[in-house]
């Protein structure tokens, strides 16, 4: 079952002073050390549900792409947001995250990465052009592509 595509171009519209971006992401260095591997990743989906169950922890919207290299876009509201889930006891990130230190760590078997980018509001640009609800417009508000927006120019106000 396909998402439904929205004919015509789009952008995101942010009412916010800006976003975090964090980009999460593991490899499978070792791919034949399955059970390794699949430590690590089963742990996302867990942390995912909780994201989605409670709003309040700051995530916006994320989306996914699996293979050899896993990646995970996600959008939050701040910064603090993002570092106070990333060590709430009671979540479910901080017990897999120390698992990890002290069992995979220096194993080589799986990498884990994550990169975060504080975005002002002025310096976000989107377009999404016959695609189905998506990336910041998915987190955000998605918005059609109206005269004097044309550009990636006019919609950075510039």
């Amino acid at each position: 079952m396909g998402a439904d595509v929205f004919p015509g171009r789009y952008t995101a519209s942010v009412d916010r002073e800006g976003i975090t971006v964090f980009v999460i992401g593991m490899r499978a260095n070792r791919w034949w050390q399955f059970a390794r591997v699949q430590r690590v990743a089963r742990n996302m989906p867990k942390i995912l549900r909780h994201l989605a169950t409670h709003p309040e922890a700051g995530m916006l919207g994320a989306e996914s792409w699996l293979g050899r290299t896993t990646i995970l876009l996600s959008y939050w509201e701040s910064p603090e947001h993002l570092q106070r889930f990333a060590a709430d006891r009671d979540a479910p990130h901080l017990q897999p995250w120390r698992d990890y230190m002290k069992t995979l760590l220096g194993s080589g078997s799986v990498g884990v990465w994550h990169e975060t980018y504080q975005v002002p509001a002025r310096d976000l640009e989107a377009v999404y052009a016959d695609m189905p609800l998506f990336g910041l417009a998915a987190a955000t508000a998605h918005v059609p592509i109206t005269a004097g927006r044309n550009t990636a120019r006019q919609r950075l106000g510039r």
